[in-house]
């Protein structure tokens, strides 16, 4: 659970990332920013901030900030029904980096510092500005801003954040404000 006062700082911090970006926001997304810790009450190590422009049943759009060095920990989107094979992502890196690790050949040295925590896939993706990829449905995933912080557009299928499965039972994907 994250204390109110931590809150209003995050929140803070992260519409200057927004402002580095040169992301244009009305004043009822900024007041709409989603600030997680992931449940493990450390948001300087896990974490992820965002904006939802918009959740249809066909469609996301999401605008993510990860502090320097902020770990969205492992996690998939599984399956949700026969019509549904899970989200299929696409992270696109607006301002400055952000390593990505997704299944396949593990990659030998990573950049990022990897915490405490369950981490399975080491298949190393470096995004920087302007550049992206995609995350097909059900592959396990996670992703760590580099030393200047990140800010990210993700476009998806329709996103239910509430299925996802995360590696480290731990996690609560849900924000808590207390």
């Amino acid at each position: 659970m994250i204390s109110k006062a931590k809150y209003d700082s995050i929140k803070k911090r992260v519409l200057d990332y927004y402002v580095k970006a040169g992301t244009a926001l009305t004043d009822s997304e900024k007041e709409s920013v989603e600030i997680s810790d992931m449940g493990l009450n450390d948001i300087d190590t896990y974490g992820l901030q965002l904006i939802i422009y918009i959740n249809t049943q066909r469609v996301c759009v999401k605008e993510m900030v990860l502090l320097p060095g902020q770990t969205c920990p492992e996690h998939r989107h599984p399956p949700l029904g026969p019509d549904s094979p899970g989200k299929e992502e696409t992270f696109r890196c607006r301002y400055g980096s952000v390593y990505l690790y997704v299944e396949g050949d593990p990659t030998k040295t990573i950049k990022a510092k990897k915490p405490a925590g369950e981490f399975n896939v080491f298949h190393e993706v470096v995004l920087n500005q302007a550049e992206q990829y995609t995350i097909m449905p059900n592959m396990r995933h996670w992703f760590q801003a580099g030393p200047d912080g990140a800010v990210i557009s993700e476009f998806s299928t329709h996103s239910t954040d509430e299925a996802d499965i995360f590696s480290d039972k731990r996690i609560i994907r849900a924000p808590e404000v207390e």
